[in-house]
């Protein structure tokens, strides 16, 4: 069962956290996810627990929150259970999100700074909604494309931005950067005017003017154009989510500060700080090229990030803008906002499919590689379903609108990219606890590093100190090691989508890494899933007309492919389909109801034990025949009598042996689980090779294989696209549905196939082995980034060589770094999946 509560008190994600982790305690509940934004919490357990056990697990905990039901807020003890269903994620401008996922699928209705990490907020693109232009003067002038006002000839203009958000920041980092360079510059040459020959500024003014005119010039440059990193760092130090910019608000604002005494104070400064002047060393310049080359490193992750996202961007200009309304007036161009379920659409040579459907009238080729991932154009006619976004070919026809706006196959792919693109694997936790202690250390080290110069240092041993405690303060980098999941995971399900492998969330491409063992069904999975009927045999005193008859009405209720063939095959035959009372579909074994008056039932053997039919010995023999040519055979029960059978064929499909034999050299165990006949299932197995397969399976039997695999060890993978199939997807490690399949059966899933081919599982596993490969190198680099960079800013390298780090090369080190974790990411893009 899952609850929503509403919890009082929350102000932080440590709070968050402490809720989840307190009430995660309890033995019945078996998940949690607390919403810091919306004050509530999402609950799983496997029994009821009185809200009253709850509160007091809350403050036994030390935690003073207040948990109650929503809509009884004030009324805890008037309990009584909501039924909740999982909002899904707001779209559209509007909502931001932080791109590192630091508080997982939290969201913000406002611009700014996550408030863990201090990353600028990127907001959503909106997903179904195109670009409309109006004309400035002509307002009622609206048009889906852009083009010029049909009344007064003036350019139309975007009715809302056309840049998204990822540019906006960008364009308004771009801008921050070049004020910043433009102030900075100056500042940098004043403060090295004296190692240039005869120092030619020191004879227009005085040192002391100097460092005033170094003052003014680096105050547009902290207080506007890198102003947001102080206040990105006070939040931090407030919230206690110490990150990246609490190191460099702390080291720069520091040297700011100790300059800005250095002018009005220089009395109180002992003479190791002073020049030969008599002045004191500032660093105004050391603090704006700090500042200055993080900004860059901002603004180089802002561009980078841009690309990570580009496969949601090419989805969306997949979508059309408008289609052609067939109607009895004739063909109407309409916007696709317009479209409705039921709407007869014209579809032009070379046109983009506007919505889902099926073809009415026509046919033609379609190329659907921007959602299969496959270049191959397939040939569809009428009665085929195509889909959004993919490319009419060389002949028109006319389609049914079935799917319109976010139901479109093409909306629940960008939605699933969009929402697993912010979700968080599991090595991310890794990441987070060391990021939690890294900045507090980070900062002892750098009050150490001032003590140790400053006691044993050589003279001016206060400079060396001061300088060195900055340094280690610039150079250590967190932001790199909380970049180097998030970035890896965008781009690695970007790239699945531009393949056809549609990932749920991180933690599916982790464990896909992983998988050892392949459960797969058969019909559908292995096989076409396209069956058709050979032939219907009657062995009885019904005619075969009459046999035919019974079978397609019983059929004509169930969803099942078998079933649809034969329905099929009955209206080939000019079958008139008639009710049928008491329908009931047995799951694994086949169906039942009264037709004529008459106990109806088709299926397997088991069926027919369950409903005690008669089968006779000749009927028996002819169809286990049947079965050990690779045929799918059904017995037909006339009240309680097998009458005869109906032979099915579903052929194998052709990828399906290439992608078995490529597992299994990569090591994974693939096991056929099938409810079919053992003589079906052993001819499959032997034409694909399978050392292990299992037949007659029922859903439960399915659901007890992978438990016992589970129990050994194994990290398992279930492939399936029906009904039946949904409790073993939900209960293996990674559930994989076929696109072709049922809708439970994608919900029950992990991994989607959009071309239900065994090809993309072995897509799916190299894009998780790809993916995991990227992330431990980008952790490798922020590891070995850091573990370098601290001591030698610190001056473990002087007493030997020498070596000290200005504090502006450790900034621009420090804001490199992150940028290759960044640029590593990308690599993935380029990654062949079918190796």
């Amino acid at each position: 069962m899952k609850h929503t509560y509403k919890i009082s008190g929350m102000t932080c994600v440590g709070c968050k956290t402490s809720v989840e982790d307190a009430l995660g305690n309890l033995k019945a509940i078996t998940k949690i996810s607390a919403d810091l934004k919306k004050e509530e919490a999402v609950i799983e357990m496997t029994e009821h627990i009185p809200l009253e056990k709850l509160q007091e697990t809350l403050m036994k905990a030390g935690l003073h929150y207040t948990i109650e039901v929503p809509g009884e807020e004030g009324h805890a003890h008037d309990h009584s259970h909501h039924h909740h269903k999982d909002e899904k994620p707001k779209e559209g401008n509007g909502v931001f999100y932080c791109p590192m996922g630091c508080e997982g699928d939290k969201t913000y209705d406002k611009a700014g700074s996550c408030p863990s990490c201090g990353m600028a907020l990127i907001e959503q693109p909106k997903l179904s909604h195109a670009t409309q232009y109006t004309c400035s003067m002509h307002p009622e002038i609206i048009k889906d494309e852009p083009g010029s006002c049909p009344i007064c000839g003036m350019d139309l203009i975007p009715m809302e931005p056309t840049d998204d958000e990822e540019d906006k920041t960008y364009l308004n980092l771009l801008s921050k950067m070049k004020i910043s360079v433009l102030f900075t510059l100056p500042i940098f040459i004043i403060a090295m005017a004296d190692l240039i020959p005869g120092n030619p500024l020191g004879h227009v003014f005085s040192q002391i003017t100097w460092n005033w005119i170094q003052f003014v010039l680096a105050l547009p440059v902290v207080f506007y154009a890198t102003w947001m990193f102080f206040e990105r760092a006070y939040q931090s130090i407030v919230t206690w989510n110490l990150n990246m910019f609490t190191l460099i608000g702390i080291g720069s604002g520091i040297a700011f500060l100790f300059s800005i005494f250095a002018l009005l104070f220089p009395d109180i400064f002992p003479d190791q700080f002073k020049t030969e002047s008599g002045t004191v060393f500032v660093y105004f310049e050391a603090v704006t090229v700090i500042l200055t080359l993080v900004l860059l490193g901002q603004l180089l992750e802002a561009k980078a990030h841009s690309q990570t996202s580009g496969a949601i961007k090419e989805l969306l200009k997949l979508a059309p803008t408008e289609a052609t309304l067939v109607t009895e007036d004739g063909d109407k161009v309409i916007s696709i906002h317009d479209i409705k379920a039921g709407d007869l659409l014209r579809v032009k040579p070379g046109d983009k499919i506007p919505v889902d459907g099926k073809i009415t009238d026509g046919h033609s080729s379609i190329d659907e590689s921007m959602i299969t991932g496959e270049p191959i154009p397939v040939d569809k006619n009428a009665g085929d379903a195509v889909s959004s976004g993919t490319i009419n070919g060389t002949k028109s026809f006319v389609m049914q609108a079935e799917k319109v706006g976010s139901e479109t196959l093409l909306s629940q792919i960008i939605q699933m990219v969009n929402n697993a693109s912010r979700s968080r694997a599991p090595i991310q936790k890794l990441a987070d606890k060391i990021s939690k202690y890294f900045v507090p250390i980070v900062i002892l080290i750098s009050v150490a590093t001032f003590f140790a110069w400053y006691s044993f240092g050589p003279e001016p041993a206060m400079v060396f100190a001061f300088v060195n405690a900055i340094a280690v303060l610039i150079i250590a980098c967190p932001c790199a090691l909380g970049l180097a999941t998030p970035m890896s995971v965008m781009v690695g399900v970007g790239k699945g989508a531009q393949s056809g492998v549609l990932i749920k969330n991180a933690e599916a491409l982790e464990n896909l890494n992983k998988v050892d063992v392949l459960i797969t069904d058969k019909t559908g999975t292995i096989t076409e899933g396209k069956p058709s009927v050979e032939k219907v045999k009657s062995m009885s005193d019904y005619s075969e007309e009459d046999t035919i008859q019974f079978i397609t009405s019983l059929n004509q209720y169930s969803e099942h492919p078998l079933a649809e063939a034969i329905v099929k095959y009955g209206k080939e035959k000019n079958i008139g389909l008639i009710a049928v009372d008491d329908f009931e579909a047995v799951m694994g074994k086949g169906i039942i109801g009264t037709v004529k008056d008459k106990k109806v039932a088709v299926g397997n053997e088991k069926l027919m034990e369950q409903i005690k039919a008669d089968v006779a010995k000749n009927i028996d023999d002819e169809i286990v025949a049947e079965q050990k040519l690779g045929k799918t055979v059904s017995y037909i029960s006339v009240d309680q009598q097998v009458i005869g059978y109906v032979a099915i064929t579903d052929a194998i499909k052709e990828t399906s042996k290439l992608a078995i034999t490529t597992l299994q050299a990569e090591g994974v165990e693939v096991i056929m689980l099938t409810g079919d006949n053992k003589n079906t299932a052993k001819t499959v197995a032997d034409q694909l090779h399978l050392s292990r397969f299992q037949a007659e399976c029922l859903p439960q039997d399915k659901l007890k294989v992978i438990e016992e695999l589970q129990a050994e060890g194994k990290i398992v993978a279930m492939a399936g696209d029906g009904i039946n199939d949904a409790p073993a997807l939900a209960q293996a490690n990674i559930g994989i549905a076929m696109g072709t399949g049922t809708d439970v059966a994608i919900e029950s899933s992990e991994v989607t196939l959009v071309k239900g081919d065994l090809i993309g599982i072995v897509k799916a596993i190299n894009l998780g082995k790809a993916v995991m490969k990227n992330i431990k190198q980008n952790l490798f680099f922020a590891f070995v980034y850091n573990v370098l960079g601290v001591p030698v800013a610190a001056g473990v390298l002087y007493p030997v060589f020498g070596l000290l780090l200005s504090p502006m090369i450790a900034a621009a080190a420090m804001s490199f770094s992150s940028v290759s974790v960044i640029v590593n990411s990308l690599r993935l893009r380029t990654v062949s999946l079918t190796k």
